[in-house]
């Protein structure tokens, strides 16, 4: 069995907290939300009053993910706002000092994640493994909701679990991008223990079976 932490990328962003407290109610681990400035992705999406207004409807953590080209200076933000759990990319200008990063999310009493474009190597991660609560991997580009997943992740994610085996820490194995109850069985195989589903889950007819499939449970 994995988590399961739905994105609300694909929600109807003018009925973003029925969806929320929707997916709350159906069985959501975490609520998955895609901060996106459109500088470090195409796309512009939310920010800190969003996470605000979420936090006051759901008590489920809030798994925000930060597509920023300068996350490192709204961490405090969104930690102030409800963020749970902060995840950060290593790709952004501002993450060039991805320890001190991961730091200064520690250091604002949330738990840490580093996420990893398909095509950035898990070597981004070596000297920062004691330090993080989680590991993001991007199985499509991120950006934009609804694309398929890249089948060479598979042995991405299967590398990052035995490395986090290996070194014996509490780390979750996040995945994100093309997750479908087709595939998940695969994801959860490949040792991912988090999976992220927008229009899997979200546009489903039965959100609360899309979310036990792709759990595995």
């Amino acid at each position: 069995m994995a988590k399961i932490a739905p994105s609300i990328l694909t929600a109807d962003f003018t009925r973003m907290g029925e969806t929320v407290q929707m997916l709350d109610a159906a069985g959501a681990d975490w609520i998955h939300c895609d901060v996106m400035d459109g500088v470090f992705v195409p796309s512009i999406t939310f920010g800190q009053p969003m996470i605000k207004a979420l936090r006051k409807i759901t008590n489920k953590p809030l798994d925000v993910h930060l597509m920023l080209s300068d996350s490192l200076r709204y961490i405090e933000e969104f930690a102030e706002a409800g963020a749970d759990i902060i995840t950060v990319h290593p790709e952004s200008v501002s993450s060039v000092h991805l320890h001190r990063v991961v730091s200064k999310i520690r250091a604002c009493g949330k738990k840490a994640g580093v996420a990893l474009n398909p095509a950035t190597s898990l070597d981004a991660l070596e000297y920062i493994y004691d330090t993080i609560d989680l590991v993001l991997v991007m199985s499509v580009n991120p950006g934009y909701g609804g694309q398929a997943f890249i089948p060479a992740m598979l042995g991405k994610i299967e590398k990052a679990a035995r490395r986090i085996s290996q070194l014996n820490l509490a780390i979750e194995l996040e995945v994100d991008g093309g997750v479908s109850l087709k595939n998940a069985a695969g994801i959860r195989d490949a040792g991912a223990t988090v999976l992220v589903a927008g229009h899997a889950v979200v546009d489903a007819e039965d959100p609360s079976g899309a979310m036990r499939a792709i759990a595995g449970r």
